[in-house]
């Protein structure tokens, strides 16, 4: 049995860069790659706008819970992706870290927020060709 590569998106409070990115890659490429987040000063919930917008996708993710950043949680992935740089992350020898520098979504609107959910749904596309390739 053949398990799947576990990537663990990370931002500072896991409402938006970091929900938009696990939102996004549950759904385009989570049948290839198990997908979590987490982030390092969590708020207490998800952002209204990220929930929105990937609602425009026809994805849910309402009910979802901004979870704290934990040594096991990266010790858990493969590769964990910051998406802002400069988060202070523990080193657990063996995981991959990759650092994708995103602009801060909070204030945005859904209209806002389509430019880097496009460039995110790339971003993530490249990531599973690379970790779980379809050939």
């Amino acid at each position: 049995m053949t398990t799947n590569p576990r990537v663990l998106f990370v931002c500072v409070h896991n409402a938006g860069r970091s929900q938009l990115a696990a939102g996004l890659a549950t759904a385009l490429v989570g049948a290839r790659l198990d997908v979590a987040s987490a982030g390092t000063d969590p708020e207490q919930r998800v952002s209204e706008v990220v929930i929105a917008s990937l609602a425009e996708l026809g994805i849910d993710w309402t009910g979802r819970t901004p979870t704290l950043l934990t040594t096991e949680s990266v010790a858990a992935a493969d590769v964990v992706v910051a998406l802002k740089p400069g988060l202070d992350l523990p080193h657990v020898d063996g995981v991959r870290y990759e650092t994708w520098p995103l602009p801060d979504p909070a204030g945005w609107d859904v209209d806002g927020v389509r430019p880097l959910r496009e460039h995110l749904s790339g971003r993530i596309a490249a990531l599973a060709d690379d970790l779980a390739p379809t050939h």
